[in-house]
């Protein structure tokens, strides 16, 4: 170009093309956030028997951070747990703030759970959720925050010049709606627009540097982690997180896994009514289909359970994650060919963030079936009766039946006798029957939320919509299309929406209004009433437009804090002990001296209580391979997939333990000797905790 040819405004015009366009900054992190593997109930099922005894996997938080050259930020991170609290998120923010200052803040952070069914629970605050785990758990609360800062500053401290890719792919026979009658509520004309009755579609975006190399993929899809059932007792971040394992595995070459560059995030998006068990619910004992609506079998016929693909749970989760991976694999596969379909992320980037008065909204929405517009308002939290009838993923006890209109006398008189409900409670959320009024609860602090936030932010062209709980299907494709058309006519943009589900803070279900009025467990929690969906849908309208204006938003009222009122019934570690002939780390059962491929090594260790020390970015075990005479290489440690650690009491008085610790050989190992370690700590009976480890005789593996 001849830039003496150009004149003054010419150059002017080029110096301006060339500052518009947007160099994004991006830095992905990983950190491990583990809680206590052991003696703490798992968060999801409420299972109260769901108490844990050791690890299958391991759980880490995965974030993404992108700066504009105006040097707006956003930080966002997928963590494989039930779901985020708010309390988490609020000490994030202030570990944050002490090594940054104000570049992130409550705006321009998302923090979103995956919603695996096994992990440690007691961080959520609130005495409904909590209550099931015996209340709050400081272990699994400092984990999840220590977790979560750390893959975000990692993420800060990676951070380079570089690009963002959309692209999307259908991934089938890995999700199927639990709630189908509820479903066909909907009207017929908005269900005609879709081809299944669940999302099928899998959103990546892949980020690179500015030579293109990639640095990691976060990929969202609609599926509850519940491949594993609540008879599982090993803390599992289930098919999302073996998925981000896999597709971690591939860029990570001879890396165990959580090390390496690349950070590879499955997160959870609207899957209040996706299932991965696939194989559909049946009854128990005769095999027969349960009843559509109920979800109950008849007498003798056994519980109405939802099964996955494989022979046990291990199985099917392995199989869903697998299905999962490998659609993120195909699109990072197909970004290198010429036909590629995705698409750069461009523009500018912005954040936006608002906390809702639920109980106390009022507005107004139009209502197409009459063509006028109609007043809406919020209710005090409350579960109806469906909510005690669980799912097909897992069901509940006492009878209860998922589709209930009316109440029972036996069961009003237990609720009143906790908090009655008001006649306004009652009225607010017809035609659900109230069995917990938990809004009136509030001793000894609240029983469920009723502050909620809303935040929006968008990258360019993309936006994401972080929802403080479950969306069923047609919830969040409302919600996606309203946020869409809204970008469209503020903006004039044509934007892509993600919604990211589990942010923040949890209130349990969202249904759509229709989906409301069959009441199955989705519906009865629903916690704010009929209007809950209709409220999001309004509040979102308008932080759609503001954030397209670039107009900023009252902060709304802050949500109470109650970190100094926590009530827990889980002890601690009092003391360890062994056998007087035998110490800490020893091997009570050795491996046998050859195995094959297939084959699982199986040992037990002389341990202490693994809540003594929770090893984050380490491990309670590795397997190791011989290289030479002088050094050994760790092969699997317990978050590979192969290996499973478990821990058993064997004398409550004295305080013996034992760790069983198998691996089972998978058909990439390479031939030659090997050996397994256990590590640990133990807590003196005068005080003090010890490290100790333990260390097998070699054994060799051949192929035949």
């Amino acid at each position: 170009m001849n830039f003496k040819s150009l004149s003054l405004c010419g150059l002017l015009l080029v110096a301006l093309c060339c500052y518009s366009a947007v160099a994004y900054q991006i830095g992905l992190g990983r950190a491990d956030c583990t809680g206590p593997p052991v003696e703490i109930n798992f968060m999801g099922y409420a299972n109260i028997k769901q108490v844990g005894r050791g690890i299958h996997l391991r759980q880490f938080a995965r974030a993404f951070v992108v700066e504009d050259n105006n040097r707006n930020r956003m930080a966002y991170v997928s963590v494989d747990a039930g779901m985020m609290g708010y309390g988490v998120k609020r000490e994030v923010i202030k570990r944050l703030q002490t090594r940054y200052g104000d570049v992130y803040h409550n705006d321009n952070v998302i923090i979103s759970g995956t919603h695996t069914h096994g992990a440690p629970g007691g961080f959520l605050m609130h005495l409904l959720y909590d209550i099931s785990i015996l209340g709050f758990v400081p272990q699994t609360f400092e984990a999840l925050a220590n977790g979560i800062y750390l893959s975000i500053k990692r993420a800060t401290e990676n951070m380079v010049e570089g690009k963002i890719y959309l692209s999307r792919t259908t991934v089938l026979n890995a999700n199927i709606n639990r709630s189908p009658t509820s479903y066909l509520r909907n009207p017929a004309e908005e269900r005609a627009q879709y081809e299944h009755d669940v999302d099928k579609e899998l959103t990546q975006l892949r980020f690179v540097d500015r030579e293109e190399n990639i640095l990691g993929a976060f990929n969202w899809y609609a599926v509850h982690p519940t491949s594993m059932n609540n008879t599982n007792k090993l803390i599992s971040s289930d098919n999302m997180g073996y998925a981000s394992l896999v597709l971690e595995k591939e860029y990570n070459a001879n890396k165990v896994p959580g090390k390496g560059k690349f950070v590879g995030a499955f997160c959870s998006a609207n899957l209040g009514d996706v299932s991965p068990n696939i194989m559909g619910p049946k009854c128990s004992l005769s095999g027969n289909p349960c009843d559509l609506l109920t979800s109950k079998c008849p007498p003798n016929e056994g519980e109405c359970f939802a099964s996955g693909p494989g022979h046990d749970m291990f199985e099917s989760t392995r199989i869903i994650g697998e299905r999962l991976a490998e659609g993120a694999l195909r699109l990072l596969n197909e970004a290198s060919q010429e036909d590629y379909s995705g698409r750069e992320v461009t523009g500018e980037l912005g954040c936006i963030h608002h906390f809702i008065d639920m109980p106390n909204y009022n507005g107004t929405t139009y209502n197409p079936m009459t063509r006028k517009i109609d007043k809406i308002r919020g209710c005090q939290p409350a579960m109806g009766y469906s909510f005690a009838a669980g799912t097909t993923d897992g069901p509940g006890a006492f009878g209860f039946e998922q589709g209930t209109l009316t109440d029972n006398p036996m069961w009003n008189l237990v609720r009143d006798f906790i908090v009655p409900p008001t006649q306004d409670d009652i009225a607010c959320h017809s035609p659900k029957p109230i069995l917990l009024a938990t809004g009136r609860a509030t001793f000894p602090y609240e029983w469920q939320p009723k502050i909620v936030p809303a935040q929006e932010c968008h990258i360019g062209d993309l936006v994401m919509a972080a929802v403080p709980g479950e969306f069923t299907t047609m919830a969040g494709r409302r919600l996606r299309n309203k946020v869409r058309a809204v970008a469209a006519a503020t903006g004039g943009k044509d934007v892509d929406v993600i919604l990211a589900g589990l942010s923040n803070v949890y209130s349990s279900y969202i249904t759509t209004p229709e989906e409301y009025q069959a009441q199955r467990y989705e519906a009865a929690s629903t916690i704010f009433g009929p209007n809950t969906h209709t409220i999001y849908m309004d509040v979102f309208e308008r932080l759609t437009k503001a954030l397209f204006r670039g107009e900023t938003v009252e902060p709304g009222p802050q949500p109470p804090y109650m970190n100094d009122r926590m009530l827990s019934m889980n002890t601690g570690v009092i003391f360890d002990g062994h056998p007087l002939d035998k110490d800490f780390g020893y091997v009570k059962q050795q491996p046998l001296k050859h195995y094959k491929i297939n084959d699982t090594v199986v040992v037990t260790f002389v341990a202490g209580n693994p809540r003594n020390n929770l090893f984050h970015e380490k491990t309670y075990l590795t397997v190791e391979r011989k290289i030479n005479e002088e050094r050994w290489k760790v092969v699997h440690t317990d978050a590979s997939w192969d290996t499973r650690f478990i821990w058993e009491r064997t004398h409550l008085i004295l305080g013996f333990s034992d760790v069983h610790i198998q691996w089972r050989i998978g058909p990439n190992t390479l031939p030659g000797e090997y050996r397994i370690r256990h590590f640990g700590n133990y807590k003196y009976i005068l005080g003090g905790i010890f490290p100790y480890e333990g260390q097998t005789h070699s054994f060799t593996i051949t192929e035949d």
